[in-house]
Order: structure tokens, then sequence, then C-alpha cells
């Protein structure tokens, strides 16, 4: 079975993480984020991978290669310029075969795609929507289904004052028969699969299939740290959830490190805790950070080769690679310093402050 996963999107809403680094493949606690997906696809069967590209293109390729460290099969289209979900898929279309899954690159997820497939043979459908039920669907479109499945309505985002009568969101994760294609425009044109082919195809052979398990959007900050907590906690099936789980919830270095680890955390090789700092819970350290004495961390992730200073307090924070953070700093409250920050002593971050790739700030400079 073959994907075409579309990941051409620029992730404004994730930078400065995204300002350097492709989104498919920003570290999501011991791998590019795309990797989850490459390892949810393979345990459905699915091996031939195509990956729709924008953005930082030649990024995404330098990491993932050909697939193979993923056991799958990855080629790539690249998008000349932004096309839309439907874009895209017209634009791959000489690569897809006769039945193909297309899937939002921004999602990570467990839902079962081989339950979903066999509902699509078993209707017959031309399409099948992945569906999710959502807690709280106001930031949201919904889907309305028939009682055999038949997908009858999309619905706009509910007001504050509106109760759906429908919970069920679009999960971004397709099934579709090659036939859908042909009555799109031509390769190159801007399309929403959405909002402009799925609506379309109401009558038409349109299925709905309601998906249980784990779902979330990875597009902001603090959507990435919830992902990482979940990761890190088992709420969602992952390779490295059951590393952690297997380790007693701390992965460590093979020859340990020192300060006071709390689970759940990962902590990548050549990282030096001081003995009085304390790191954990829901905390992942890149390889080689080093924190300093009376300093502490906790439900942040800190990449690769970041340097904390002492007594400085680091929560609910992402840190980027190769970031220097001064003595007595604090940085909490969904916080983000971009790749090669230097933040001098005395600085207080909180409230999503934002500090853009390679600034760098004195002594003192800001208490925001």
């Amino acid at each position: 079975m073959q994907a075409l996963i579309l990941a051409g999107g620029e992730g404004t809403r994730l930078r400065p993480l995204t300002s350097t680094v492709p989104k498919p493949v920003v570290p999501l606690v011991d791998q590019p984020f795309i990797g989850y997906m490459l390892d949810w696809l393979r345990g459905h069967g699915i091996d031939d991978v195509i990956m729709s590209c924008g953005f930082l293109a030649d990024g995404v390729r330098a990491v993932l290669g050909d697939g193979s460290g993923f056991s799958v099969r990855l080629r790539y289209v690249e998008e000349p310029r932004p096309l839309g979900t439907g874009g895209a898929v017209k634009f791959a279309e000489s690569l897809l075969d006769e039945r193909f899954f297309v899937l939002n690159g921004d999602v990570l997820t467990d839902i079962d795609l081989t339950a979903q497939l066999a509902e699509h043979e078993r209707t017959g459908a031309r399409a099948t929507l992945a569906l999710i039920a959502v807690e709280d669907p106001s930031a949201y479109g919904l889907v309305r289904r028939c009682d055999d499945g038949r997908v009858s309505e999309f619905l706009e985002k509910p007001g504050p004052d509106e109760v759906p009568d429908t919970s069920l969101i679009n999960a971004g994760a397709y099934i579709l028969e090659r036939d859908v294609l042909t009555g799109l425009a031509r390769a190159g044109s801007n399309i929403s699969i959405e909002r402009d082919v799925f609506p379309k195809l109401v009558g038409h052979g349109l299925y709905g299939h309601e998906a249980n398990g784990y779902w979330l959007d990875i597009g902001t900050p603090s959507r990435y740290l919830q992902a990482t907590y979940d990761i890190l906690e088992g709420k969602v099936t992952t390779r490295v959830g059951e590393r952690l789980n297997a380790a007693g919830m701390r992965v460590l270095p093979p020859g340990g490190v020192g300060g006071r680890i709390a689970a759940p955390a990962l902590i990548a090789d050549g990282c030096a805790v001081a003995a009085n700092a304390s790191v954990g819970g829901r905390v992942v350290l890149g390889r080689g950070v080093q924190i300093a004495g009376g300093a502490t961390v906790a439900d942040s992730v800190l990449l690769d080769g970041v340097k904390v200073g002492p007594r400085t307090h680091i929560r609910s924070a992402i840190i980027g690679a190769n970031a220097t953070i001064g003595a007595r700093c604090t940085i909490d409250g969904h916080a983000v310093l971009g790749e090669g920050v230097c933040l001098g002593d005395d600085n207080v971050l909180t409230a999503g402050a934002r500090i853009f790739p390679g600034v760098s700030l004195p002594d003192g400079a800001i208490r925001f």
C-alpha cells in the first residue's frame, strides 16, 4: 500500500523552531517529527511513501534520505510553489497507484489505518476520510455522516453558543481511488482537497470512518510540548515510549548523568548535569546538553548542544540547538528560543516569548 504525505507547509506557527529546520524534520523527543508518521505507516503495512515537500525541501531529503532508516521506500515531490492540499496530490499524480493514502504531515497519531482501509473496501468508496471525535469542536470544521457511513455534510466551526450534533472532525488521513484525481484542475493549480474536492464528492462515494486512538495536530509550540509529554508518558503508541516504559520511564546515557533526574525523562549521549541540578519530569535533553549547578529544568525540551548557566530555571519551554543561557535566568510559559540564541545573565522570558535564531541578548536585557 502507498501513502502520500503532505509536508509542504512552512510551519510558520512553530517558528523559531522552523526558521532554520524544515517542520517535518524538527526533532521530537528522539527522532525527526515525520519519523513517527513513517513508523505508524510501516506498522500498517504501508511501505511505499511519497513526501510532498515545498519549503526547505533539501533539508528534509538530507535528514530522511531514501527512507531505508525507517524501513520504507521514500520518494520526494517538490512543489514549485504552494499548491494547496489538493494541488499537491494532483502534482504527485504520476507516482500514485490506483488506491493510496493521503496524510496531513502535521499530525501525530496512532489511529488504525488498517481498519480504515477495511471499511473503504467494504463500502466500495471512492474516498474515505478518517474522522476523530474531539472534546472541544469549536476550533474545527465538523463532518456529519449518514447511518451507513456516507458523508452527508461538512459544517463550519460552531459558534460559542452552538451545540453541534456531532463532534467528529477530519483527522487528516484519507484513502483515495485514483479516479478522484481525474476531475481536478491540471497539475500546478492551487486546490484545497478539503474545500474544493471533498464537498463535491458528497453523494458520490465519499465515506467517513470514525477512528479511535491518539490524535494531535502539532502546529504550535504548546502543541509541540503536549506531543512531547504524551510521547514520554506513553499516551500515544511509539517506539521511544516502549523504550521508556522498559527503562522505568528514564532513558539515560550508558554512563548515567549527575543531578536529580525525575521521570519521565530522555537524556541523550554526552549530556552533563551538575550534581546539584534538577532535571525532570517530562524533559528531553538532546546530545551534549550541559546543565550547571543549581539549575532546574522541567516540562521542557532542550535540543542538541544547549548550555544552561547556574541557578537558571526552565519550565514549559523549548530551547533550540546550541543556545546558551546565562546564570539566574527564568524561562517558562511556552517560551521558545531559536537555534544559537545567546541569552545573558538575569533575563526573564515567559508568556510565549519567542527569540529567533542567532539573537544575542546581554545581561538583564529582557523581563518579558
